[in-house]
């Protein structure tokens, strides 16, 4: 029995052992899967060669600009403002400001000859445009410039002669240009002839003269009137508005004195605007009635001198651009085409003459044999 249960029990182990072969096998076929995945890493290895094949370099778009001049010129400011006149640059205090300032920075401008047919998108005139930027109102014009390209021109005032400057511009642009606005819409007539404003060349069109200026004296009066009455002074009687104006003048007097600018040497701010207004009265054609230049020219011949001195720093060639109405008088004009001597062509010109009378000679026999204009034998 125990010989018996010895042999059973060595054949046992034969048969228990064959799950733990099987076992064997599995974990043996878990380790040949790996390189069954090595075999297939030179394929996928190929198709990440294929993929990190760089593509053709795409030209990044050019940058679409909202301003008005498309092909501008790095750093050159564009200006937008109103035609100008035979007497006066602009007849806006506004642009003639834009304008004064620009000359005293001495920054490269252009003025754009749009024919007053564009406004910014706050609807003013003048606007800037500068490096695919537009940039509207006046003082933020002079304050966007002051600060990009370093042309402080108020740099050298104290405090004190900021805070000056400061109550003195909003005199100037709160009371003192509404004055002035008030005499313009209400006698719109004067305003054409005052300024000799051919509006058929600012406006750029041919309808005639005529026609623009009764269409100009209604929409100007009426617009202006309902603009000075919202402002308030319009609401005042003649008389009272024009004391206002002409306290506003001697405060200005007072304050300038006997002094080349208002803080000194050098021009300021103040100067600039005061200038741009006063230009509007005081190069006035003289035959056009105006109480306030009148009250200007009679009593304060300081602000008459400041006048002219500005004008004469800023804009020497101020009676060149009036003449001919050039928006750019400041900028250096191309040079002439030379035109060919005419000698050549004349020369050339006989030439050819001479060439066509030969051509013609042969054609003028007749085919009798006699020429064109001889006459026949008369009978005798």
């Amino acid at each position: 029995m125990t010989t018996a249960t010895t042999e059973e029990t060595k054949n046992v182990p034969q048969d228990v052992k064959e799950p733990a072969k099987d076992g064997a096998d599995t974990v043996a076929e878990t380790n040949n899967k790996p390189t069954e995945n090595n075999d297939k890493k030179p394929a996928v290895a190929e198709k990440d060669d294929k993929v990190a094949t760089p593509a053709a370099p795409v030209e990044p778009p050019q940058p679409k600009f909202t301003v008005k001049k498309q092909n501008f010129e790095k750093d050159v400011v564009y200006l937008y403002q109103f035609s100008r006149t035979p007497v006066i640059p602009s007849m806006s205090p506004y642009c003639l400001k834009v304008e004064t300032w620009l000359r005293l920075a001495g920054l490269k401008y252009e003025n754009v000859d749009h024919k007053m047919k564009h406004r910014s998108k706050k609807g003013q005139l003048p606007f800037i445009e500068l490096n695919g930027e537009e940039i509207a109102d006046s003082t933020l014009i002079i304050k966007e410039l002051s600060q990009k390209f370093g042309k402080d021109i108020d740099a050298a005032l104290s405090q004190d002669q900021r805070n000056i400057s400061h109550a003195m511009v909003s005199m100037i642009e709160n009371k003192l240009v509404w004055v002035i606005t008030w005499w313009k819409t209400k006698t719109p007539e004067n305003v054409i002839k005052g300024y000799k404003v051919n509006l058929q060349h600012a406006l750029g069109t041919w309808v005639p003269n005529g026609v623009l200026n009764f269409l100009f004296k209604h929409s100007y009066s009426r617009k202006g009137l309902k603009k000075v009455k919202a402002q308030g002074i319009g609401v005042h009687k003649p008389e009272e508005i024009l004391e206002f104006g002409q306290n506003d003048l001697k405060v200005l007097s007072d304050v300038l004195g006997d002094k080349l600018y208002f803080f000194g040497n050098e021009p300021s701010i103040l100067d600039v605007v005061a200038f741009a207004n006063l230009a509007q009265l005081f190069f006035l054609d003289k035959d056009v009635e105006c109480q306030l230049r009148d009250y200007l020219v009679d009593n304060f011949g300081n602000l008459v001198e400041h006048t002219n001195r500005i004008k004469e720093r800023c804009f020497p060639d101020w009676e060149d651009m009036c003449k001919n109405l050039d928006l750019n008088s400041h900028l250096p004009k191309p040079p002439p085409v030379e035109e060919k001597p005419k000698e050549d062509g004349d020369k050339k010109a006989a030439e050819n003459k001479n060439t066509e009378k030969d051509a013609k000679e042969p054609s003028d026999e007749k085919g009798d044999g006699k020429k064109e204009g001889e006459k026949e034998p008369e009978d005798k």
